[in-house]
């Protein structure tokens, strides 16, 4: 729900496409109708494959809350909450005119590149700690590793990156020998 009410208000209602879908449509060209047909086909069975680890949690017939379900939830709640903070971050420096074009380094993005991506993935997590001692828990694993090969080799960063270092230029690169991609951690000392 998260996720859908910041791609719609962020992505879907502003004008112009996104500048992913933009960058795909010139480079697939006069085919891009056709290939966009199998990227979002493509992503139906993905949503399939991130439905499995579910399947333990709805399965649980265990009564009550265990301790790792509390613990899921703690990180539920972690994630999430971080995610939206970095949303939110990221939204208010990209609405001010003056940092048009410069790298954003404001609350989270200070100590990492990608502070949404990681809360993204660590919120994973929650399931694999609901599960544990579920039978099939198990297939909760599914998500976390399904989603850091994603977010670091397929659709997240590599694409996120390669955009701005192209529009940010020096700035961007000063940003990546300093802070960390991924796993928010405190930065490094900039270049004198």
């Amino acid at each position: 729900m998260r996720l859908a009410a910041y791609i719609v208000t962020d992505r879907v209602l502003p004008p112009g496409e996104d500048g992913r879908y933009r960058a795909l449509r010139e480079y697939w060209g006069k085919r891009a109708d056709f290939y966009y047909f199998f990227f979002f086909v493509g992503q139906c069975t993905l949503v399939a494959l991130f439905s499995l680890p579910f399947l333990p949690l709805v399965w649980n017939v265990q009564a009550g809350l265990s301790g790792w379900e509390i613990a899921g939830l703690a990180v539920w709640a972690v994630s999430v909450a971080g995610e939206v903070m970095a949303d939110r971050q990221l939204a208010r420096f990209r609405a001010d005119a003056a940092n048009r074009g410069k790298v954003c380094r404001v609350g989270l993005w200070n100590y990492s590149r990608h502070p949404n991506y990681f809360f993204e993935w660590l919120h994973w997590w929650a399931y694999v700690l609901m599960a544990i001692g579920v039978a099939g828990g198990w297939l909760t694993l599914v998500g976390p590793a399904l989603m850091l090969v994603f977010l670091m080799r397929i659709t997240g960063i590599p694409h996120t990156e390669k955009r701005a270092r192209q529009s940010r230029g020096e700035a961007y690169r000063e940003y990546q020998r300093t802070t960390s991609m991924f796993i928010p951690l405190p930065p490094r000392r900039r270049a004198t």
